[in-house]
């Protein structure tokens, strides 16, 4: 099965579950997610979903001076934010759940 398919569909619950304890800007949002385990995301993928995510109204962005380059932009959860994350949760826990069971094997009748 190829990963990148199901990660389309849920890169954005993953960036805002990223997020959940935590503001975060770009590339560190990336080394959060590819540390959980989601390797196969790309940097490109990360940067849209901030920006759709922000232009949908679900995070707040500030920037933070920095010593070491340019200024970094950082993502935070807001209260739509939060609802989002708990929403789309629920959602994905019941599509886990009826596609575990479909994939769980039956013992014999």
């Amino acid at each position: 099965m190829d990963t990148t398919q199901l990660l389309k569909g849920v890169l954005d619950l993953a960036v805002l579950a990223a997020l959940r304890d935590e503001d975060g800007y770009g590339y560190d949002i990336l080394r959060r997610l590819r540390a959980a385990g989601l390797e196969d995301v790309g940097d490109a993928s990360v940067y849209g979903t901030l920006r759709r995510l922000f232009n949908g109204g679900f995070l707040n962005t500030y920037v933070v001076p920095s010593d070491e380059g340019p200024h970094r932009k950082y993502y935070g959860l807001n209260a739509a934010g939060r609802a989002e994350l708990q929403r789309s949760g629920k959602i994905w826990h019941g599509f886990a759940t009826t596609m575990d069971d479909l994939l769980r094997e039956r013992g014999a009748a």
